[in-house]
């Protein structure tokens, strides 16, 4: 139990860091049209359902 305390288990926390790390990093990488946020579309209002509707579409 002491070599996983003292070896795997920093290793684990040090690899997750720099998957971590690679993950955030890489958008210096990509071309500048990928690296900006996905755009968003404008839609319709959406309408939350009321009681009436929830129990119209039940019949």
């Amino acid at each position: 139990m002491a070599i996983f305390r003292q070896y795997i288990a920093p290793l684990l926390v040090v690899l997750v860091f720099i998957v971590a790390l690679v993950a955030t990093s890489a958008r210096i990488f990509l071309p500048s049209d990928m690296a900006a946020p996905a755009p968003i579309e404008g839609t319709g209002v959406i309408m939350p359902a009321t009681t009436i509707d929830l129990f119209s579409l039940s019949k």
